[in-house]
């Protein structure tokens, strides 16, 4: 039997009192040679009801009066404790819920340590291990078959230890399981600020590959897309910001052209030599050069970027206006079909079109298409010019970070990182919204049901990406990032993909996405927006662990969600190893400054 410390003496609702006897008030006692601890805030009590111990969680405590007329009114004072019936010992096991209230006069007794770590271990093997219950200093596991298999959130303000929470959760299932993973589950982590690219997370080096990308003068490593993606009218409308009304139907005549042609070289060497025949020989208009130009610009081709800027117009001869390149021994005319023939056709013959880029083959069809609208008739050119503009600013910095490819399957390891520390804003938007696009359209083609392959999504400083707040990008751009993280967040479960977010503004973050987590590692948070949102999303967080939010010290964190009976207050275990914990730590100013305390 444990150490009777009180007993009932008012039930109301489910709010339960207890008198405490005096000797009760000690932090720790032994009994038997269990430890248990005293009667305290935040602590655990048992009330024998039959045959269970009902499981009650302390919230208050008071000195309440009694006072003795007989022996000239002396007043004693009692200590009284407030607690709520979390759960019940039932042979052994216990249970959360409340099923048995307890009565007065019931006496209340003392948890041991073995049965605090059952209440919170829910019967589950005790090997995935991240830190201590934070008051009891109690090992306890978690059951990281429910974690991972959910939506999962990690906030805190900057300093507060999420980044170490976020490490050391995923470090802890690899340590465990990794080898058990390849071949059934991907983990792809966006990492904004470059703090995930060493070794950290992983046992086996050989498991991870991480992408370096930059935007800027330092070449950066470069990222495999999907062909299918880059060609997709909806995302092209997006990256160009293209208009609804003319210059989105243009682009979708530039995608079903190549779908046509199924991204034959040969055949758009065809349209190549077919556009620079129209635009010569049968409309011999002045303003299609500059067009021509370009085409012959992202071709690559020498000899047709000298000839071409030898082209001179030659007007003198009313019913035939023409393209010359004048000569003193000879001029070379381009009006008519043997003078294209002969002076033109041998150098677009020779043309190399399998050498050229994704990018480059994109801007060759854009202005191909473009001239041949031109000259049926179906646009007019001033709408379709600030596209022109938009592409050719846009493909500079995607051909710096994106690497085309039919196939990417075989690009990509079990662990992957994409660091987008050295890339501009407008790229830190773009990347991610292709990188699930990709991986979501992929995954859910293709998974079995129920799933027997998993794709998890890690985002840390997710309020970057998934924040109505952005006043700086086109409307149309964020509302189809926010909806596709959206239907990823609602519908991927069923698929087998599961998000983990990791921010230090929650309340930035879109509430369809927040309402739709599952489980929660709460850090310290003192804003009152962030704090209204915990407040109003998670229902499993009770008061008490909710007042204790805004004072939680560094790597304290409030756990609770889905996977979890009650909610735990827990103290992460620090990374020691500075290689295995992520580039985030505070600059020491006094090393920085070589400055000695003792001076």
């Amino acid at each position: 039997m444990s150490i009777n410390v009180g007993e009932v003496v008012a039930v109301r609702g489910t709010q339960v009192t207890l008198r405490i006897y005096d000797e009760s008030s000690l932090e720790t006692m032994f009994h038997d040679g269990k430890k248990y601890r005293g009667v305290s805030i935040r602590e655990y009590i048992g009330v024998k009801r039959g045959f269970c111990t009902i499981v009650c969680i302390i919230e208050g405590e008071y000195l309440d009066e009694k006072r003795f007329e007989l022996e000239d009114n002396k007043i004693q004072y009692i200590r009284k404790v407030e607690a709520k019936p979390i759960g019940y010992f039932e042979q052994s096991k216990f249970k959360d819920g409340i099923k048995l209230m307890p009565m007065i006069k019931d006496k209340a007794y003392l948890l041991n340590e073995n049965q605090v770590i059952t209440v919170f271990s829910q019967g589950i093997d005790r090997a995935f291990k991240i830190g201590k219950m934070l008051k009891e200093d109690l090992t306890v596991s978690l059951p990281w078959n429910k974690i991972f298999n959910s939506h999962i959130g990690i906030f805190g303000n900057t300093g507060s230890g999420k980044s170490n929470t976020l490490t050391r959760l995923y470090a802890e299932l690899f340590s465990n399981f990794e080898e058990k993973l390849k071949g059934k589950s991907q983990f792809l982590l966006i990492d904004f600020n470059g703090e995930y690219t060493g070794n950290q997370l992983i046992k086996n080096p050989e498991n991870k590959k991480s992408f370096n990308l930059s935007t800027g003068k330092k070449a950066g490593e470069k990222l495999p897309l999907a062909s299918e993606q880059l060609w997709n009218t909806e995302i092209l409308a997006l990256l160009f910001q293209a208009t609804a009304n003319t210059q989105i139907p243009f682009i979708n005549r530039v995608v079903e052209k190549r779908k046509k042609d199924g991204g034959d070289a040969d055949k758009l060497k065809d349209n190549v030599i077919g556009t620079f025949y129209t635009c010569l020989v049968k409309l011999t208009n002045k303003e299609c050069l500059i067009k021509l130009e370009v085409i012959a610009e992202h071709l690559k081709n020498a000899p047709l970027i000298n000839k071409l800027s030898k082209l001179e117009w030659y007007d003198r001869d009313p019913n035939k206006p023409q393209y010359v390149v004048k000569s003193p021994q000879n001029w070379e005319f381009f009006g008519s079909k043997e003078g294209f023939d002969q002076n033109l056709r041998p150098i677009l013959n020779r043309l190399d079109i399998a050498q050229i880029d994704a990018f480059d083959e994109l801007i060759v069809r854009i202005n191909i298409q473009l001239l041949w609208d031109l000259s049926q008739g179906h646009i007019q050119f001033e709408h379709i010019q600030p596209l022109l503009k938009r592409v050719e600013s846009a493909v500079n910095d995607l051909r710096k970070i994106f690497s085309v490819k039919e196939n990417v399957n075989d690009e990509f390891k079990l662990l992957n990182v994409v660091s987008l520390r050295g890339c501009n804003q407008a790229t830190k938007k773009i990347v991610p919204l292709l990188l699930a696009k990709m991986f979501y359209q992929e995954h859910r083609d293709n998974v079995d049901t129920p799933p027997q392959n998993t794709l998890h999504f890690i985002i840390d400083e997710a309020h970057n990406i998934l924040s109505q707040q952005s006043n700086r990008e086109h409307e149309i751009w964020k509302d189809y990032r926010l909806e596709m993280f959206e239907e990823i967040i609602k519908e991927g479960r069923k698929f087998g993909m599961f998000l983990t977010l990791s921010s230090q503004r929650p309340a930035d973050i879109s509430p369809t996405i927040m309402s739709q987590l599952h489980n929660f590692f709460i850090h310290r948070l003192v804003n009152d927006k962030d704090l209204f949102l915990i407040d109003n999303t998670i229902s499993t967080l009770d008061r008490m662990s909710k007042s204790l939010i805004p004072n939680l010290s560094k790597g304290a964190c409030v756990v609770t969600g889905t996977a979890f009976d009650l909610p735990i207050v827990m103290q992460v275990d620090y990374i020691e190893n500075k290689d295995s914990r992520p580039d985030s730590d505070d600059v020491d100013l006094a090393k920085l400054w070589n400055i000695n305390d003792q001076e």
